[in-house]
């Protein structure tokens, strides 16, 4: 899903837009399964109670079901949704939330230092942590950032705006972004 243009000024461009790595989803996903299997488990053994009983046994396993699947999969799936990190050619977006939507925009020229943390398991997923130090007291951490590396040097590129190290599009060899050839 793109970033909305309406969202952006006139002649900034996207550089870089992302969700938080899907490995904060794989919590959410072992909950799904143990839910779904403790649920059959436990409907199979409603089977075998008297009458008036088995249906509300059943009743009652799929509604704590579904508050267990809500709660523990699917709010983390609407959370990783509706989180997004972008990087224009002019400023840092970040955004997250449903209910109560959160969003910070550092521009370009306010970023003072960027730096990337990955552990080891943040290495075997191809994530890591990124830390934009800017003009404010600490510095803001964003976690889970797929590529962290590359988006690193995007954003270093960016502030630094030196056309003659520009990253150059795969595909189409075009450059992105301010004072571009």
């Amino acid at each position: 899903m793109a970033f909305p243009e309406d969202l952006l000024s006139d002649n900034e461009q996207v550089v870089v837009h992302s969700h938080p790595h899907a490995k904060m989803l794989i919590g959410p996903v072992i909950w799904l399964a143990l839910t779904v299997g403790l649920g059959i488990w436990l409907a199979t053994l409603a089977e075998g109670a008297p009458a008036p009983w088995e249906s509300v046994a059943t009743i009652a396993v799929v509604v704590v079901a579904v508050v267990l699947i809500s709660w523990l999969f699917l709010a983390p799936l609407i959370r990783w949704r509706t989180t997004h990190f972008v990087v224009t050619t002019d400023r840092l977006i970040a955004r997250e939330g449903v209910i109560k939507r959160t969003g910070i925009d550092i521009p370009m020229t306010r970023i003072n230092s960027v730096q990337f943390e990955h552990g080891l398991i943040d290495r075997l997923f191809g994530c890591g942590t990124l830390v934009i130090e800017s003009a404010s007291d600490e510095p803001l951490r964003f976690d889970d950032i797929p590529r962290v590396e590359r988006v690193h040097t995007l954003i270093y590129r960016e502030v630094n705006d030196n056309p003659h190290d520009d990253y150059t599009g795969p595909a189409d060899g075009s450059s992105r972004g301010r004072g571009r050839r």
